[in-house]
Order: structure tokens, then sequence, then C-alpha cells
């Protein structure tokens, strides 16, 4: 298995990671590279068990969550129809816009972090992250904009507990994954370009 470039998007909602993983495909297929994009909790099954926890439709326990998303990442990983593993095996580049790190920065306000660690532990580590670092503020008045009704997670308190989960998670990092930390703050184009120069030296 390659996962030379499998790059995984990171930060609150409202950050931009849709945004500039979109883009960063767009860049990398323009220089001749194959990349496929995907998000969790993802649209498959269990992904839209998650989606109508998010948006109140029904209610279980953080617990239960916690294990719903590691369930979806393992069908995302190792589905033999759709897996992410067979895209890395075609030593093609993965961009996903969120993995385990949102995991551990979200569930583990509620939910014992060494928990969420051990459910998650056997799922590969990226090549790179990329943490789209956007203030608490700017974020909410994104989610705002959207003039759709705020999903479990997004309230000024607890996301500010989620940033500092972020960066507790990263100072955790061995030196295998490489990570870039760019501020949301800037435009789009300029956070795309920081991007693009860190992606682009690992190709």
């Amino acid at each position: 298995m390659d996962t030379s470039l499998f790059i995984v998007f990171e930060g609150l909602d409202g950050a931009g990671t849709t945004t500039q993983s979109r883009l960063l495909r767009e860049r990398l297929e323009r220089v001749g590279i194959k990349a496929s994009l995907a998000h969790e909790p993802t649209e498959n099954p269990i992904g839209r068990v998650i989606r109508d926890v998010l948006q109140k439709r029904f209610i279980t326990t953080r617990e239960t969550l916690a294990l719903l998303y590691s369930a979806d990442r393992c069908d995302h990983l190792y589905n033999p129809s759709y897996g992410i593993m067979k895209a890395l095996d075609r030593c093609e580049a993965v961009i996903l816009d969120r993995y385990i790190y949102s995991s551990i920065a979200y569930q583990s306000i509620d939910v014992d972090g060494d928990y969420i660690r051990m459910i998650n532990s056997r799922y590969p580590s990226p090549s790179h992250i990329i943490y789209i670092d956007t203030p608490v503020e700017e974020c909410l008045k994104r989610i705002n904009k959207r003039g759709e009704e705020k999903e479990l997670f997004d309230e000024m308190e607890f996301l500010k507990k989620v940033k500092a989960g972020y960066d507790r998670e990263f100072d955790r990092l061995d030196n295998s994954t490489k990570i870039l930390k760019v501020s949301g703050n800037g435009t789009i184009d300029e956070i795309a370009d920081r991007i693009w120069d860190f992606i682009s030296s690992s190709i």
C-alpha cells in the first residue's frame, strides 16, 4: 500500500476544509495526479445514521455516536467496493475532509479520549494533515450565513473546547505525518496557495 498522498483536512465546522479540499484536488489533477475526494461522516449507510444524529433527528449516547463514527470510518477505508484503501493501493492520491483527529477533538469532550483513540487505533495514519485554524467566532459566522439549523456541536463554548482538543492531539503526532497549520483568516486563494506549496513539495 502506498500512502504517499493520503491527505487529510481538519478544522472546525466552518473553517473552510470543504472548499480547500476541493481546490487541492483540482490542482493535483491539473498536474496529472489522479485524486479522489471524500469526507467523513460519509454518505454511505452508517454515515447517514450519523448525520441523522448530528441534525437532531434522533438522540443517542455520545459513546454510541463515537462507535458509529469508527464504524463508518472502517467501512470507508476497507469496503471492497468503494474503500479508500483500494485507491491508495492503485497509488492514487486521496483527499479526505475530516478523519480520526476530528473524532478525538470533538468526541473526547464527552467520552474518554483514550477510548476514542483505541476504537480508531487500527486505522492508517495519513501522509499529510492540513489543519485550517479558523477562530471559533469566524466559524460560527460562516455557519450562520448558511441559513441552516445548527448541528449538534455548533455552539461557541463547545467549539472552543474542540479547538483546544485539536491542538493537544496534533502535539502528539510523530514525524511520520507531515502537518501544515494554516490560518483560516486569509483569502481562499491565499490559503489554497499555502496548501499547494506544502503538498507540491512532496510530489
